[in-house]
């Protein structure tokens, strides 16, 4: 599966921002899907995670309660809605496909990534 994720861009503290990532091939309901966030000089860091089937989710700390993951899997597409941005969250966003424990207990070794949207916020 090929990943290709969009809809970052500048927004104001308090604002919101909804990325999506669109998945070629015919196995994208096969992947859990993640998003991950990475800034310069720190490693990439998971941010949320939806099963394959969509009927699970799991957060970050960081950003609970502010982030929804979502997927519609007729569309082939993960989302990441983001409420509530603060200029700790601006970073460059990717999604990512693999096994839920890859994605959420190892959050390494993941094997198909998008190719990262930026997210910025201001103060």
């Amino acid at each position: 599966v090929q990943l290709q994720a969009c809809g970052g861009g500048l927004v104001q503290a308090g604002g919101f921002l909804r990325l999506s990532c669109a998945a070629s091939g015919r196995t994208f309901s096969s992947y859990a899907m993640g998003w991950f966030r990475q800034v310069p000089g720190k490693e990439r860091e998971f941010v949320a995670a939806v099963t394959e089937s969509g009927g699970s989710t799991h957060y970050a700390d960081s950003v609970k309660g502010r982030f929804t993951i979502s997927r519609d899997n007729a569309k082939n597409t993960v989302y990441l809605q983001m409420n509530s941005l603060k200029p700790e969250d601006t970073a460059v966003y990717y999604c990512a496909a693999d096994s839920w424990y890859t994605i959420v207990v190892l959050a390494a070794g993941i094997g198909r990534w998008g190719q990262g949207t930026q997210v910025t916020v201001s103060s």
